[in-house]
């Protein structure tokens, strides 16, 4: 099972830079869950302490009770809150039955802490992100 956490774990963009060794740290640290139409995962304003990446199923996010993004397989969703501890910006339900592979803050900070090689593969990883989204918003 181990390989298959590896396996979807290299599929974030948020890990996209890791070496194999940190992303075989990061699947010792990932539970796997399972979840049923309906359910809310993240609500918008609450305290993020977990990012979660879809296995199976799909799901909604939406900003002030408006739909903005669904997101299925190979999608990561909450995992600004492994960074910062701002409130969720978004509400996350499920729309089918999901399995998702869940990683805690604490753990994740643990790493960060233990590894700087990985905590240098994630900050370029947001700075990927920055500069993407410069670009949509700048041209």
């Amino acid at each position: 099972m181990a390989d298959d956490f590896v396996k979807q774990i290299a599929t974030v963009p948020l890990f996209a830079r890791c070496s194999s060794g940190d992303l075989a740290k990061i699947a010792r640290l990932t539970d796997e869950i399972e979840v049923e139409p309906g359910r809310q995962l993240v609500v918008e304003g609450d305290a993020g302490h977990e990012a979660f990446v879809v296995i199976d199923g799909s799901a909604t996010i939406s900003q002030g009770g408006v739909d903005v993004a669904d997101v299925g397989p190979g999608s990561v969703f909450g995992e600004m809150a492994l960074i910062d501890r701002v409130p969720r910006n978004a509400t996350v339900t499920a729309t089918t039955p999901m399995r998702l592979l869940v990683i805690g803050q604490r753990e994740f900070s643990g790493l960060l802490d233990e590894a700087p090689d990985f905590r240098n593969s994630i900050m370029a990883a947001l700075a990927d992100r920055v500069r993407q989204k410069d670009l949509e918003l700048y041209g």
